[in-house]
């Protein structure tokens, strides 16, 4: 790859949904989540700040803290606590929590989670602790039916009344690694395509960037046209038990910014990595459904995806994000973030799609970082920085985090994400394309064309932002009407 600035755009270029919300109303949901019980006077927090305090309070209090959540309503963290130790009580309220107390103790929420994993790893289930409501909460796909959920009914069933609650999703859980646009490999009987994450640094100071472990399991080498020349080399994957890739790419003088590209022009900067609140909103970038937005759920879950090198086999996802972002196929490995340009994770699969909704999971980028040696910047100029980053709420540089927006109007000159894509450059209609599960073998349904032979527009060579024209994409997308604010203002817009 020549020097010039990466032709691989992160998170891809597609339009955004028709319904696209201002940020102080982008998740219909975040009134709902309020403090109930919670006790004390708190800080008002942005989504970050809580996180930071989150892990502090954790950290001096242990197993005392039985979990804690962002109430987006009233800008407060809320703080779950058993015990009702009064030297908990204090710290925590000196500290600008709400506290609240709750009956299950961390360690007895990790217990259940435990008998999940020892008596019901079934392919098609999911669980995760919801710190909103004290319990784990578990969810079963559509595939999950007859002995197969008659076992997972009465193995929730035994960890007690208020310790779990069991849920059917319509959809079926699966890696969502065909269909889109962004990134390509070429594999024995087909084409794979995802969505690339965060560019970052790798160890040795090369330039790299993130995408999802089943995505490097899936193909080594990576192009940013479909049947273009490799210009990215997987150099670590770890999947299943992990879902991440750092991928290299082949040309050291690569400059591949640490931003987000959301259609339109338009670019987020990343300038930190960020962990997860559950309750805060986040936003989803992916080469095939563009910018979505939603809530984090619950943090730490499992997920038990059918395998596909192995029938009947189960290959188990643990440590993920869960969200009520939508996601489809050609999504993975793409961008989770936050207004204020924390990265936070990487798409990595769930049931669903951007019509009827579901549920997403996604790889913590803190943890993808830690684990290759990786850091997030601009393939060696710096752009980036880790966790803890100064906060730059409110920033009107471009190169600085938006900060905490909500309730506010235009900030100029901020970030922006909004505005229309050409509607042809999203991948919509993939029918007969196999968009199934490919963690393992990348090919999906390659009966006939299988997932590579999919003419259409596409989103082409993204050196810079813009929209090319190439086959594989598919049709375009219907929900592309969502016209951007286009006037510089910092709100970030999308939808559920």
């Amino acid at each position: 790859m020549p020097k010039r600035k990466a032709a691989i755009a992160v998170g891809g270029v597609a339009a955004l949904g028709a319904a696209a919300l201002l940020l102080p109303n982008a998740n219909a949901s975040q009134g709902k989540n309020d403090a109930s019980g919670a006790t004390g006077t708190a800080k008002t927090l942005k989504a970050s700040d809580a996180s930071d305090l989150a892990a502090q309070l954790q950290k001096a209090l242990g197993d005392a803290v039985a979990g804690s959540y962002y109430d987006s309503g009233k800008k407060q963290l809320v703080v779950n606590v058993v015990n009702g130790d009064s030297n908990v009580l204090v710290q925590a309220k000196k500290a600008g929590a709400v506290v609240r107390q709750v009956e299950n103790s961390t360690a007895e929420l990790k217990d259940a989670a435990h008998t999940l994993k020892t008596r019901a790893t079934i392919p098609g289930t999911a669980w995760a602790v919801d710190p909103r409501t004290d319990k784990v909460v578990v969810t079963a796909d559509s595939s999950v039916t007859g002995a197969k959920w008659d076992k997972l009914q009465s193995t929730v069933r035994s960890l007690g009344p208020g310790m779990a609650t069991l849920k059917k999703s319509s959809g079926s859980f699966k890696t969502f690694v065909s269909g889109g646009d962004a990134i390509f490999s070429q594999v024995q009987g087909g084409n794979v395509r995802c969505s690339l994450g965060f560019n970052v640094k790798a160890s040795d100071g090369s330039p790299a960037f993130l995408t999802a472990g089943h995505c490097g399991v899936a193909a080594k080498d990576w192009s940013d046209s479909q049947n273009g020349q490799p210009v990215a080399t997987v150099d670590q994957a770890k999947f299943p038990g992990n879902d991440f890739s750092l991928v290299k790419y082949n040309d050291a003088t690569t400059q591949a910014p640490s931003e987000v590209n959301v259609g339109n022009g338009q670019t987020v900067n990343i300038t930190q990595a960020a962990d997860a609140t559950v309750g805060e909103t986040v936003f989803r970038m992916g080469s095939t459904t563009g910018l979505h937005n939603g809530q984090v759920t619950g943090l730490d879950a499992t997920v038990n995806f059918q395998s596909e090198t192995n029938p009947g086999g189960v290959d188990t996802v643990n440590g993920l994000i869960q969200t009520n972002v939508c996601a489809e196929a050609g999504d993975s490995g793409g961008s989770l973030f936050t207004q204020e340009g924390g990265a936070v994770g990487l798409t990595s699969g769930g049931s669903g799609d951007c019509k009827n909704g579901g549920e997403t999971f996604f790889q913590p980028v803190t943890a993808a970082l830690q684990a290759t040696g990786a850091t997030l910047g601009d393939g060696g100029n710096g752009a980036g920085g880790q966790a803890g980053a100064g906060d730059q709420s409110g920033s009107a540089d471009p190169s600085a985090s938006a900060g905490d927006q909500s309730g506010a109007g235009d900030q100029a000159g901020g970030n922006q994400i909004g505005g229309s894509a050409d509607p042809s450059a999203s991948a919509g209609d993939q029918s007969g394309a196999g968009a199934g599960d490919q963690s393992g073998a990348g090919a999906g349904d390659q009966s006939g064309a299988g997932a590579g032979d999919q003419s259409g527009a596409g989103a082409g060579d993204q050196s810079g932002a813009g929209t090319g024209d190439q086959s594989g994409a598919g049709t375009g997308s219907g929900d592309q009407s969502g016209a951007g604010t286009g006037d510089g203002s910092s709100s970030l817009t999308g939808s559920n």
